[in-house]
């Protein structure tokens, strides 16, 4: 029996593996950026980072695993074991990585400085929520709400940080704190891109006179199945075939020129998705 893509994904050497580079490029990010420039990250990171100014004891490695602590045991209970064991290693690996990186990228510019460390950030934390656990801290909390109220991991960071950095701005200079926000901001919505890059399809409806051969067309040459939904044209009141389907979004093209070939009157819709579940696209993340 091979190897299918579902025991790939869920076995422990990728797992690991998504962990580690991910935990790598957030604490590039973190320590090389975010940190010689003064900004805050937001989340739990963002809250040991805050710590370590205000204190100037520990390092932020150290005020990061002990702010998690509590957090992790929210995770054991609403969530899963599996997932507790990955998320630690997930924290060890982003305080080993935040701990043992001493170079800074030398940005000068605030601004620059914003968009390099939320990129860097937002892509290893991405690739971290790619995998079956965390690093801890915020992302416990964002998959708790992903998986109960099906709120985006990136908004839950976005909307935590503004109230991180409200409490920010009687501590730090102004400029700073907007210069946090605004590289959250860029951090949240690379999170959810990396996120959503890999379960983006296209949603296509087709109203053609030749909906059956439209659809022996995508059952046979793209391989995909389809629905029928049964309407009725308001102005000629003739009831009318219209077909449901989701495609890759390379085939698209290639089915809206099979479609127009057999029925240059048709009228097609296509809509971009970003989850789609079932078989022959993702199954069902279970942590």
């Amino acid at each position: 029996m091979g190897f299918s893509r579902h025991q790939f994904v869920y076995s422990v050497p990728w797992n690991l593996f998504l962990l580690s580079v991910g935990s790598l490029l957030f604490a590039v990010g973190f320590k090389a950026i975010a940190l010689p420039h003064g900004f805050i990250t937001g989340g739990i990171s963002g809250v040991a980072l805050l710590l370590y100014y205000l204190t100037d004891r520990l390092t932020v490695g150290m005020w990061y695993l002990i702010v998690n602590m509590p957090i992790f045991l929210v995770g054991w209970k609403f969530v899963s074991r599996r997932f507790f064991f990955y998320s630690l290693f997930g924290m060890a690996a982003s305080t080993a990585g935040m701990d043992l990186i001493t170079f800074t990228i030398p940005i000068h510019d605030h601004f620059l400085a914003v968009l390099a460390g939320g990129a860097i950030m937002g892509a290893g934390g991405g690739i971290i929520l790619r995998s079956m656990g965390s690093a801890g801290g915020n992302d416990i909390i964002g998959v708790i709400l992903n998986q109960k109220f099906n709120l985006r991991i990136g908004s839950c960071y976005f909307f935590f940080n503004v109230v991180l950095f409200s409490f920010s701005f009687g501590l730090l200079q102004v400029e700073l704190v907007l210069y946090s926000l605004a590289m959250s901001f860029v951090l949240s919505q690379v999170l959810d891109y990396c996120l959503s890059i890999f379960n983006q399809r296209k949603m296509v409806m087709i109203i053609s006179e030749q909906a059956d051969p439209v659809a022996a067309v995508i059952n046979q040459k793209f391989n995909r199945g389809a629905t029928f939904l049964h309407g009725q044209g308001t102005y000629t009141g003739k009831a009318k075939k219209i077909i449901m389907t989701v495609v890759n979004n390379y085939e698209v093209k290639r089915l809206e020129e099979a479609v127009f070939t057999l029925d240059a009157e048709a009228f097609m819709i296509t809509e971009n998705t970003f989850n789609v579940l079932g078989k022959g696209f993702s199954s069902r993340k279970v942590y």
